[in-house]
C-alpha cells in the first residue's frame, strides 16, 4: 500500500507565482535593485568567516542578529526594542508559521480581512487553526466597525492584518490599529500586523512596532525580502513582547537559521542605509505608475507598498496573457478584475505602461460596471 496524503490537503495546490524569463518581471514585489558591490563584498567576507566554523551548529538563538534587528527596530519605531523582543526566521513566512503554531491550533481560530495575502489560510491549515475572513470595503480599506464586531463575536485567538495590505496596498491607520489592539486585548488574543512592505509606508503612517511596548497582545512581522532587496536570503523577523517571543522559541525547529543566513543578515541590517537607498525612488516610481493609470482610465487603490493594484478588467486572465506575450509578467491576485504590478526600474515600468496602454486602447478591456 502507498502512503496517503492528508485528506484536507490532498486536492490543494502548492503556493507559487508564475515564472518566466521576460524583460520586465513585475509579479512578486521584489526590489529590482540588487545590493551594491560594496555590501556584497562585506556579505561574502562574513560568509567566509562563518564557514571556517561550519562543522559546528549555528547559534540557535541568533543572538547577534536579534541584537542588530532590535537596534534597527528601535530606530523605526522610535521606542526601545530589546533583543529578547525580536524573533528571526527563514522569511516572514516562517515567522508566521511559528506564530500560528504557538498561538493558534486545534480549537482556536484566526480572523483576517479579505482580500489579503493568500498564504494566511495556509498558515492556519498547517496549524489546524480555523480561518475566517470578513470583507474589506469596496475600496479595500478596513471596515473597522465590522472588524470590531467580528472580533467581539468570534473571539479569535489571532487577528491578522497586513499593512500595507497585499495585494491591494492599503495601509491601516494608526487609529485603526489602536482600535484593533484594544479589541484584541479585551478577548486575550494576539494581533499580528504584517508589515512585509513596512519600509514603503508614507512618512505620516507610523509602524505598528510603536505599539508593542504598550500592549503584550501585538506582534509585528517584517522581512528583508522587499525593501532591503534580499528576497534570495530568506530572512524575516517579528517584534513583540518577550513573552510572545518565548512562545515562538518553543515551536521553532532546532537550529532553524543557518550560520550563513545569520551572518549575511547581520551585514544587511547594519548596512540598512545603503540597502534602503532606493526606497525613495521606488516610491516616486509608484507615483509615476499611479498618474499613468489615472490617465488611461484604470481604477487603482491607495497603495503604500512597492506595487500598484489596477482594475477593473473585463477579463484579467486575457490581459495578463497579453502582457506576458509582450514581455511583461504581472500578477493575478485578489478579486477578479484586478491585476497587481510591482514597481520596477524606470525601464521596466516604461515597458509595462507602454504595453498596458496599447492593450487598453484596443477597447472592451475595462469593466465599466
Amino acid at each position: 500500500m502507498r502512503p496517503v496524503v492528508r485528506a484536507d490537503i490532498a486536492t490543494s495546490e502548492p503556493y507559487g507565482a508564475p515564472i518566466a524569463a521576460v524583460p520586465a518581471k513585475l509579479n512578486v514585489n521584489e526590489n529590482p535593485y540588487p545590493p551594491s558591490p560594496a555590501v556584497v563584498q562585506m556579505m561574502a567576507q562574513a560568509v567566509a568567516d562563518v564557514l571556517r566554523g561550519a562543522n559546528r551548529y549555528p547559534d540557535r538563538e541568533a543572538g547577534r542578529l536579534r541584537a542588530a534587528l532590535a537596534e534597527y527596530a528601535t530606530a523605526v519605531a522610535q521606542t526601545q526594542i530589546t533583543p529578547d523582543q525580536v524573533w528571526a526566521a527563514n522569511g516572514s513566512n516562517e515567522v508566521m508559521q511559528h506564530l500560528f503554531a504557538a498561538f493558534g491550533g486545534p480549537g482556536r481560530s484566526a480572523l483576517s480581512f479579505g482580500p489579503s495575502y493568500s498564504m494566511y489560510p495556509e498558515y492556519a491549515r498547517e496549524s489546524f487553526t480555523t480561518y475566517r475572513t470578513i470583507p474589506r470595503r469596496s475600496d479595500f480599506t478596513l471596515d473597522l466597525p465590522e472588524a470590531l464586531r467580528a472580533i467581539s463575536q468570534q473571539q479569535p485567538s489571532i487577528v491578522l492584518v497586513a499593512s500595507p495590505n497585499n495585494p491591494t496596498g492599503n495601509a491601516a491607520t494608526a487609529s485603526e490599529l489602536r482600535s484593533l489592539t484594544a479589541a484584541v486585548e479585551d478577548i486575550g488574543g494576539l494581533l499580528i500586523v504584517d508589515e512585509a512592505y513596512g519600509e514603503f509606508l508614507g512618512d505620516q503612517t507610523p509602524s505598528a512596532m510603536c505599539l508593542v511596548n504598550d500592549s503584550p497582545n501585538v506582534a509585528v512581522t517584517r522581512t528583508l525580502s522587499k525593501a532591503f532587496g534580499l528576497a534570495g536570503l530568506r530572512l524575516g523577523y517579528c517584534v513583540a513582547s518577550a513573552e510572545i517571543v518565548d512562545g515562538l522559541r518553543i515551536v521553532r525547529l532546532p537550529y532553524h537559521l543557518s550560520a550563513v543566513t545569520q551572518a549575511v543578515a547581520v551585514v544587511a541590517v547594519e548596512s540598512a542605509d545603503k540597502l534602503l537607498s532606493q526606497v525613495a525612488s521606488l516610491r516616486e516610481q509608484r507615483k509615476v505608475l499611479e498618474r499613468w493609470a489615472g490617465s488611461v482610465g484604470l481604477q487603482q487603490t491607495d497603495s503604500q507598498a512597492n506595487f500598484v493594484y489596477l482594475g477593473r478588467f473585463a477579463d484579467r486572465a486575457q490581459v495578463w496573457q497579453q502582457c506576458l506575450d509582450a514581455g511583461v509578467l504581472v500578477r493575478q491576485s485578489g478579486p477578479d478584475g484586478w491585476l497587481r504590478v510591482s514597481v520596477g526600474t524606470p525601464a521596466e515600468n516604461d515597458r509595462f505602461m507602454t504595453v498596458m496602454s496599447q492593450i487598453v486602447s484596443r477597447g472592451d478591456v475595462l469593466n465599466e460596471g
